[in-house]
């Protein structure tokens, strides 16, 4: 994979962007100064990120894999040491799909009913694959979310979901707190 070196990440005119944070020269970044980036995050090819009024934050060691999609007008947060892997896809904003309204970005804004609502992506969360994340959704700290699922509403941390919509099905270790804590000890050293 091809990165932006640091010189060409400072140009592209992000809202804050941490040290040693590798961006795919294939990804494409729409609203760059709506959009905050942590120490040590990576962004693979293919992937778009579409900031609206709202911005996306991304943590600290986030790693977002090939072809995700983030996007929509109310604020996005992938906390430290989330990741994303491929084709998932987080959106803060939707169409009214009721048939109340029209649909799609073509048409004026006065003839559509988008809604928008925030969406968390808690520390040490982990989503699979294929999944899809709906504006609203709170996914939170250490909740894995299966391949191919849907998430909505809140998803309880330190749990494993999956399916559509994503329920619970089992707890999930917490092991990987404590190596979190002694990396960060280490990392400070």
């Amino acid at each position: 994979m091809s990165y932006y070196d640091a010189h060409e990440l400072a140009q592209l005119g992000f809202a804050a962007i941490g040290k040693d944070v590798k961006i795919s020269r294939l990804a494409s970044i729409y609203g760059a100064s709506r959009i905050a980036i942590g120490d040590h995050s990576r962004i693979d090819d293919f992937c778009v990120l579409s900031a609206g009024t709202d911005g996306i934050l991304i943590g600290r060691h986030v790693h977002v894999a090939v072809m995700c999609a983030i996007m929509g007008a109310a604020e996005i947060r992938l906390d430290d040491y989330s990741g994303l892997s491929s084709r998932v896809s987080v959106y803060s904003s939707t169409d009214d799909y009721s048939g109340s309204a029209m649909t799609n970005p073509t048409v004026p804004a006065e003839y559509l009913n988008v809604m928008s609502q925030p969406v968390l992506i808690g520390r040490h969360v982990i989503v699979g694959a294929g999944s899809v994340i709906l504006p609203g959704a709170i996914l939170h700290e250490g909740a894995a979310l299966g391949s191919l699922s849907l998430a909505r509403g809140e998803l309880e941390g330190f749990a494993i979901h999956a399916g559509t919509p994503a329920r619970r099905i089992a707890e999930r270790k917490r092991n990987f707190l404590a190596m979190a804590a002694s990396f960060e000890r280490d990392a400070e050293t």
